[in-house]
């Protein structure tokens, strides 16, 4: 039986079919729907982690119990887990381990592009790469074995690509994997340096094991047609240098690390003109050039954003493909991305501008608020990272500064790696302000809970995690809860907390406008007699608000009736209908 499935819906199965016990994630786009399919099987207890880090955690717990396991994250969440997984590999594991790491090369939806290969070669773990859904689910599967094999965490690296599209998938059955027995072993698990120093040389020797599987693996396959020109390649790029040169001779890596040194020699030698098409980094090519073997690589092809068959073609046939002529008459403008009509952040952001702040940003749908019409964002570089830097700002610049400056945080960005930040603040004296925008869901990777919303992975209810008084125990006095669609209420909190001489928190909390509990009714219209065509209602960036001939006009299709618009418009010209 065949099913088309998305490369992370082939992943999901192959956990599925491994037999696998616990999975634990936390989203991440492009590999959240890893995790949010797993949860669909019964056989697998899964869960949403608080950050890739304790996901990563849970995981190894669970192999070293005797159980296999599943973590998964984006390339950016393998920086957060990457200090328990380098310990992991000196340890070892008892059931099999996986861990699935999607990069996102273009960055479709991410602060940077990260080539992950590096992880696997800096943390001494086998890595597989596969180029389809159904490499994906048999490569899931495969890495278990190997991981039991070889006593070690096994990666998968995915693609944006590979991970989002479909393609057809053999379903089998699963195969239960016996818990294995946990016996107490402190030389293997305890890793003091005395410990850690011995485990270093089982790890020297599981290398030279692995580099010995990787020479006679299946894996890695060699498929000889024309030798005029040969082309080592893997995952994505298998499929797009497939497409433009099918007549072209293939060694295809399934297992990106280690790479298999003779059997890359023994390709090259069969082929005229040996070509390395990887997307990113050289990372293929600087082992290859590292044998001495003459390739070409970078000086061709770009280590910035995706490849496609048509780059590929030009690049090594010199030929470009030519497309039909789609240009129009006239010249579109720019869509750039904004938030939803009736997202609950867009009240918060006009009133940051409308004080000319300083704002700290972090990662979420908020970092919209960056853009025009809203232009209420001075930074952001990483989850969690709001708080701290605006702890370093007040630091470095004086309190002075700290008085026109506030740091947003989503409500599960905070609990993912922002509670450190805070308690940072309190302890070493900051008076920094701190928003949570608590809409009441983790909402740019597609409505996951996380621990503030007070359900699972599989929507059953658990514990809720009380923001306020979690400021509290930190040592926050100052905590208000503010709707940022009272705009009067939100400027006038956030003026008291900025002149406070302490730390203080303000939490914006509105749920997301999507999510089904959400229930705005009736629809915006415009009294055009009474509109001046002051466009101050334009300022919040509702995408629902346009302006023709110099009135306001509403587009009935986007708007949801929330009323925000209500509250900025000066002359009363907009009224609500249908409620």
């Amino acid at each position: 039986m065949k099913e088309i499935m998305l490369g992370n819906e082939g992943v999901a199965r192959g956990v599925y079919e491994a037999g696998v016990r616990v999975a634990s994630a936390y989203p991440g786009t492009p590999s959240t729907e890893i995790t949010e399919t797993i949860a669909k099987y019964d056989e697998i207890y899964s869960e949403w982690a608080p950050n890739e880090k304790v996901a990563m955690e849970v995981a190894i717990g669970a192999a070293i119990a005797g159980a296999r396991s599943f973590t998964a994250m984006k390339h950016v969440g393998l920086n957060v887990s990457a200090d328990p997984l380098f310990t992991a590999s000196y340890t070892g594991i008892n059931g099999g381990m996986v861990v699935a790491v999607a990069d996102d090369p273009g960055m479709h939806s991410s602060q940077n592009e990260q080539d992950s290969r590096h992880y696997a070669r800096a943390a001494k773990v086998p890595m597989l790469e596969p180029s389809d859904s159904q490499e994906a689910k048999d490569f899931t599967v495969l890495a278990y074995e190997l991981s039991e094999k070889f006593d070690v965490p096994v990666m998968i690296r995915l693609h944006t690509r590979v991970s989002h599209s479909r393609s057809l998938v053999e379903i089998c059955d699963r195969k239960e994997a016996p818990l294995k027995e946990y016996t107490k072993d402190c030389g293997k698990y305890v890793m003091m340096p005395g410990m850690a120093r011995m485990r270093h040389v089982v790890v020297e020797e599981r290398q030279k094991a692995l580099q010995e599987y990787a020479e006679s693996s299946e894996l890695n396959v060699v498929e000889m047609n024309d030798t005029k020109i040969g082309i080592i390649c893997s995952g994505i790029c298998y499929q797009y240098a497939k497409e433009a040169l099918p007549n072209a001779s293939f060694l295809k890596l399934g297992m990106i690390y280690p790479l298999p040194p003779k059997k890359i020699a023994e390709f090259a030698k069969s082929v005229n003109e040996l070509y390395i098409i990887e997307e990113l980094d050289p990372f293929i090519e600087t082992f290859v050039q590292s044998l001495g073997i003459k390739a070409i690589g970078k000086e061709r092809f770009s280590v910035l954003g995706e490849y496609s068959a048509e780059k590929i073609a030009e690049a090594i046939l010199g030929k470009k493909t030519e497309t039909a002529d789609i240009s129009l008459k006239e010249e579109l403008p720019g869509r750039p991305p904004v938030m939803c009509p009736g997202c609950p952040h867009r009240g918060l952001f006009y009133v940051l501008k409308k004080l000319r702040l300083t704002v700290s940003g972090d990662i979420g749908c908020y970092t919209l608020g960056a853009l025009p019409p809203l232009d209420s964002m001075d930074a952001c570089v990483c989850m969690g990272a709001s708080i701290g830097m605006a702890l370093g700002m007040e630091k470095a610049r004086g309190k002075d500064f700290a008085r026109k400056l506030v740091a947003v945080i989503g409500d599960s960005t905070f609990i993912h790696s922002g509670i450190t930040g805070l308690i940072d603040v309190v302890y070493n004296k900051g008076t920094s302000t701190v928003i949570i925008l608590d809409n009441s869901i983790t909402g740019m990777t597609g409505h996951q809970h996380n621990p503030s919303t007070g359900f699972t992975i599989k929507n059953e209810p658990t514990k809720q995690v009380d923001l306020v008084q979690l400021c509290k125990a930190i040592g926050v006095d100052r905590v208000k809860v503010v709707d940022p669609f009272d705009i009067a209420e939100m400027e006038k909190t956030i003026k008291e907390e900025l002149a406070a001489e302490e730390p203080s928190v303000i939490i914006s909390q509105r749920p997301c406008a999507l999510l089904k509990s959400v229930r705005y009714t009736g629809k915006v219209v415009v009294d055009q007699d009474v509109c001046t065509g002051c466009k101050m209602c334009m300022r919040i960036g509702c995408p629902a608000i346009g302006c023709k001939d110099g009135k306001i006009t509403i587009d009935h299709t986007q708007c949801n009736g929330c009323g925000l618009c209500l509250k900025v418009c000066k002359f009363n010209a907009m009224k609500k209908v249908g409620e």
